[in-house]
C-alpha cells in the first residue's frame, strides 16, 4: 500500500507527544512493507531538524518540509473573529504547501492520504481534485475540548473570553467538516463518541498510539524522586504544572518532606526555571529523556485538560515506571485504577498516591511491572499498524 502522510508539524526527530504519534504510524506502517511519503509543516516553533533526521528516514520517507508561519498576527486573527472562523484553522492555509501537495499529487499516486490533524482539513479539495486517493483523517484529539478546558481554568476575564472563543469556532469547523473525509482514525474511545454523536456519517475507528519496546538505559533511579516530563510549549502542560506547584507539591511536601520533584521538558517557562521551591528541580529539556524517566521512580501528571492519549504515560508506563495521573490524563488508556495506573483528581488524593507508593516499594514496583505488561500486550506499534491497514483496506473495499 502506498500512503501520503500529511503532518501539521515535522514527524521527525519524535520530540512531544504529537510527533511521537505521528512517527509511531510512520514506523508502523514501513514495518508493514508500506511504501510512505512524507510531507510536513514546519515552523519556527517546529523547525526541521535536519541535523537529527537519518539518512535513512529521509530516504524511506522522502521527507519533504514546507515552512508556514504560524505566528499570530492581530488583524488575521481579529478578522477571522469578525467573520466567525477558526484562526487555529486558518493559519494552516498557505500557497506554498498547497503548491508542494499538488505536485507530488500529480507526480505519483497514492492508495490513501492520511492527515494527521484537524488543521489540516483545508487541503482535502485540493487533495480530491488531483488524486483518488482515499483521505483519512487522524484524529489525535477533539481539538476544541483543550481550549474549551483551559478557557474554564483561565483566571483573566478577557483571556477566558477569548479562548472561548477560539473553542467555539474550533469546535464549529470540526462539526462542520466531519464528513469531508473518509474516515477518521481516533486514539480514545470517547473521541471517536464525540464525533458518531456529533453527526459524522463515516466509518470511525479507534486505535490508539503505538510504542516500540525500548531498552531502558541501566541507571538506579533516585529513591524518593517524583518526575513530569512534557513539552512545555503546550497550554494543557503548563496548566498542570500550575496546578501541580500551586496546589498539589505543598501538600506532597508536607505529608512527604523527603520526596523530591523534577520538572523537565522543553519550552520550560523562564519563570518556573528561576524559581526557587523547597524540594523542587526545574532541569526544563534534558538531553535523553529515556535516561531521565529511567533515573527517577514515580511519574506524576496531573493534567487537567486535554484529550485524545497522553503519549508521555504510555511511554513511562512502557518502561515500568508507576503513574500517578488524573482521569483526565489517563484518557484512552484501557488501565486499572490501582493495578496498573493510579488516579488521583485533588491534590490530597495525589498526596496519598505518592505517599503509598514511597512507602510502600514493592506495591510501587508492582504498579509499574503491570503497567508495562499492559503497554507491551495492547499497545505494541506494530499491532496497531495492523489494525490501521485492515481499516484503510475497509475503506478501499468500500
Amino acid at each position: 500500500m502506498k500512503v501520503l502522510q500529511l503532518c501539521n508539524k515535522p514527524p521527525y526527530p519524535p520530540v512531544d507527544g504529537g510527533t511521537m504519534a505521528m512517527n509511531s504510524i510512520t514506523q508502523g506502517l514501513l514495518s508493514r512493507d508500506c511504501e510512505v511519503k512524507v510531507l510536513t509543516v514546519k515552523t519556527d516553533k517546529h523547525p526541521v531538524r535536519e541535523e537529527r533526521i537519518g539518512d535513512d528516514y529521509l530516504r524511506q520517507t522522502g521527507l519533504e518540509a514546507v515552512y508556514v508561519d504560524l505566528s499570530v498576527k492581530p488583524l488575521p486573527a481579529l478578522g477571522a473573529m469578525m467573520c466567525g472562523e477558526s484562526y487555529h484553522v486558518k493559519r494552516y492555509i498557505n500557497p506554498d504547501f498547497a503548491a508542494k501537495l499538488r505536485q507530488i499529487l500529480q507526480a505519483e499516486e497514492f492508495d490513501v492520504v492520511h492527515v494527521e490533524s484537524i488543521f489540516l482539513t483545508p487541503y482535502v479539495p485540493l487533495i480530491r481534485k488531483h488524486s483518488n486517493a482515499k483521505v483519512m483523517l487522524r484524529a489525535h484529539n477533539v481539538e476544541h475540548l483543550i481550549w474549551k478546558r483551559v478557557a474554564q481554568s483561565c483566571s483573566n476575564p478577557f483571556k477566558r473570553w477569548y479562548l472561548k472563543h477560539l473553542s467555539l469556532t474550533l469546535r464549529a469547523y470540526e462539526l462542520e467538516h466531519l464528513n469531508d473525509y473518509d474516515g477518521i482514525v481516533c486514539i480514545t474511545h470517547n473521541d471517536a463518541e464525540y464525533f458518531r454523536n456529533n453527526g459524522c456519517r463515516k466509518p470511525v475507528a479507534v486505535i490508539p498510539f503505538g510504542v516500540q519496546p525500548e531498552d531502558m538505559p541501566h541507571v538506579d533511579p533516585e529513591p524518593d524522586s517524583l518526575f513530569h516530563i512534557g513539552a512545555m510549549d503546550w497550554l494543557p502542560n503548563q496548566e498542570s504544572i500550575r496546578w501541580l506547584l500551586d496546589e498539589i507539591w505543598p501538600v506532597v511536601h508536607r505529608e512527604v518532606p523527603r520526596a523530591k520533584l523534577y520538572l523537565a521538558g522543553r519550552k520550560m517557562p523562564e519563570r518556573w526555571m528561576k524559581a526557587q521551591i523547597e524540594g523542587v528541580s526545574v532541569v526544563g529539556e534534558v538531553p535523553d529523556a529515556m535516561y531521565f524517566i529511567g533515573s527517577k521512580k514515580i511519574n506524576v501528571v496531573p493534567l487537567l485538560s486535554g484529550s485524545g492519549i497522553r503519549v508521555k504515560i504510555i511511554e513511562a508506563m512502557s518502561v515500568g515506571k508507576t503513574v500517578v495521573t488524573t482521569t483526565v490524563g489517563a484518557q484512552g488508556i484501557d488501565y486499572t485504577d490501582g493495578e496498573n495506573l493510579l488516579i488521583a483528581n485533588t491534590p490530597e488524593e495525589f498526596a496519598r498516591q505518592i505517599k503509598r507508593c514511597l512507602d510502600d516499594e514493592e506495591f510501587c514496583d508492582s504498579v509499574g511491572q503491570a503497567a508495562a505488561r499492559l503497554i507491551a500486550e495492547r499497545y505494541n506499534e506494530g499491532n496497531l499498524a495492523d489494525q490501521l491497514l485492515n481499516f484503510y483496506n475497509q475503506i478501499i473495499d468500500r
